[in-house]
C-alpha cells in the first residue's frame, strides 16, 4: 500500500505506525467589523488545519461549538466526515433547521472538507465527484459593500449604502438607476442580476399592501432594465420572505410581463402547501429556500411542487455533506440547483466547489460588491471570475486561508477548544 513521503499511510489517514489522524483542537474566530461571520479552523495532530464559516449570530454558534460540539468531535479522525456531521446535528434542538445548531455544525463541516481535499492534495470539487463543467454562470445579486455587516440585519433598514467603498455600490444602483446597473454588468459579462425593491413596502405593511405610489416605485427598476437592455438581461427578483400569500400572488402577475427569472422567498417557508398554491398562481419559476435547514424540508416542498428551482446555503443547512444531498434531491425530482451566497467569502467559495461538483447547477450566486470589496481584505486566493463566469478553484481543500493580517486584528476575538 502506498505511502506519503511524510510517513502518513495512505492519503495521509495515519500517522507512521498505523495510528489515525486526529482533531486536537477546534478553534473560532470573529471580528466587530464583519459582526455577522465566524470562522472555525479545525486542527489535526498532522498538522492539517481545515478552515469552515457560518454566518449570523456568531456568538451564540461560538458557544455551541465549544460547549457542546467539542466535546463529540475531538480526538475523532477528522476524516470521518459523514459520522461526524451525523453526530453533529443528532440533538433534539437542531432537526431540520438553520439555526444556531445547524450553523455550527455547517462551519465545522466545511473545515473538515477543507482538510480532507488538502490530505489529498486537491480540490474540494474534486474529493465532492470532481468538475461537471468547465466555468460555471454566475448572477449578480445587488448588493452594497456594508449590506450584510450590520449585527441586526433587518431588511430596508440595515441596507447600509456605502458609495465611499468603490464602483459596485448596486443596492442603491438597482433602486435608483437600474439601468445604469444592467448595463455595468453586461459590459462584465454578466447577464442576470437580483433585485428586491418591494421590501420598503413589505416592511412598511407587514407584508400586507402596497401603496399605487410604492408600487409605481418598486416597478421602476424592471421598467429602466428592460429599456435599456432589453431581454439581454434576466431579472431574478428576491422577496426576503416578507409577503403574505394574497399579496404574494398579485405582485406575481403584476410582475409576469417583465420576464423575471424567478420569484424568490415570496413567502414565509414554513408552509409547504402555501407555496404550492403560489407556485400554480404564476408561470415564473418558484426558488426556493437558503432559509431551510437540511433536506428533510426541501423534500416536503418538493412532494409539493412547490419549488422549480432549489437554493441552499452551505453556511446554514449543514455544510457540504448536506448540501451535497440536497443537489442529488433536487436532481432527483428533476429540478436545477442553485447555491445561495451573499454571506463571507469561505461560504461563497464552498458554495462554487459545490457547483462545479454536482451536475444539475444552474447558476452561482455571486455578489461583486463583495468579491472585489471586503472579501480580499479576509482570504489570501479568491475564484477569478471573467466573462459571467466562475472557474474553478485549483489548489488542494478550499483553496484560500484567512489573511496573515486576520489574526493581527485589534477587533479579533478568538476562542479555542483543545483536546
Amino acid at each position: 500500500m502506498k505511502r506519503m513521503p511524510d510517513g502518513k499511510g495512505p492519503l495521509g489517514t495515519q500517522h507512521k505506525g498505523g495510528m489515525p489522524v486526529k482533531i486536537t483542537a477546534i478553534e473560532t474566530l470573529r471580528t466587530a467589523e464583519f459582526a455577522n461571520i465566524l470562522w472555525v479552523r479545525v486542527h489535526t495532530d498532522a498538522g492539517g488545519v481545515g478552515l469552515g464559516e457560518t454566518f449570523y449570530g456568531p456568538g451564540a454558534v461560538e458557544a455551541h461549538i465549544h460547549d457542546v460540539l467539542a466535546g463529540r468531535l475531538l480526538g475523532r479522525n477528522p476524516l470521518h466526515i459523514e459520522a461526524l456531521n451525523r453526530d453533529m446535528v443528532n440533538l433534539p434542538m437542531a432537526q431540520s433547521s438553520t439555526g444556531a445548531e445547524y450553523r455550527a455544525a455547517s462551519a465545522i463541516d466545511i473545515a473538515l472538507w477543507d482538510a480532507f481535499g488538502k490530505v489529498c492534495n486537491q480540490p474540494v470539487h474534486q474529493m465532492l465527484g470532481g468538475l461537471c463543467r468547465p466555468k460555471q454562470r454566475i448572477y449578480n445579486t445587488c448588493a452594497g459593500y456594508q449590506y450584510t455587516n450590520a449585527a441586526d440585519i433587518k431588511p430596508v433598514a440595515t441596507w447600509n449604502f456605502s458609495d465611499a467603498a468603490g464602483p459596485y455600490e448596486d443596492l442603491r444602483g438597482f433602486m435608483t438607476r437600474a439601468d445604469a446597473v444592467a448595463e455595468s454588468l453586461l459590459e462584465s459579462g454578466i447577464t442576470a442580476m437580483k433585485i428586491w425593491p418591494f421590501d420598503p413596502a413589505a416592511m412598511e405593511s407587514n407584508g400586507m399592501h402596497i401603496t399605487p405610489d410604492q408600487l409605481k416605485a418598486a416597478l421602476e427598476p424592471f421598467e429602466k432594465i428592460r429599456r435599456a437592455v432589453g431581454d439581454k438581461m434576466e431579472i431574478m427578483v428576491e422577496f426576503h420572505c416578507l409577503w403574505n400569500l394574497p399579496m404574494a400572488k398579485k405582485l406575481a402577475k403584476i410582475l409576469e410581463p417583465y420576464s423575471p427569472t424567478w420569484f424568490e422567498d415570496p413567502i414565509r417557508m414554513n408552509s409547504p402547501q402555501a407555496l404550492a398554491e403560489y407556485a400554480r398562481s404564476t408561470d415564473v419559476w418558484v426558488t426556493a429556500s437558503e432559509t431551510l435547514g437540511s433536506r428533510f424540508p426541501f423534500k416536503d416542498m418538493l412532494d409539493r411542487d412547490a419549488m422549480q428551482v432549489v437554493m441552499a446555503d452551505l453556511c446554514w443547512t449543514g455544510g457540504l455533506t448536506e448540501g451535497r444531498k440536497i443537489a442529488a434531491l433536487a436532481d432527483t425530482y428533476h429540478r436545477p440547483f442553485a447555491p445561495h451566497d451573499c454571506t463571507g467569502p469561505i461560504g461563497f467559495i464552498a458554495a462554487i466547489h459545490t457547483s462545479f461538483s454536482q451536475p444539475n447547477t444552474l447558476i452561482q450566486e455571486s455578489v461583486r460588491a463583495f468579491y472585489t470589496g471586503w472579501y480580499k481584505e479576509l482570504v489570501t486566493t479568491m475564484p477569478v471570475i471573467q466573462d459571467g463566469y466562475v472557474l474553478p478553484m485549483e489548489g488542494p481543500g478550499l483553496g484560500t486561508e484567512l489573511q496573515p493580517a486576520v489574526f493581527e486584528r485589534p477587533d479579533l476575538t478568538v476562542r479555542r477548544s483543545e483536546a
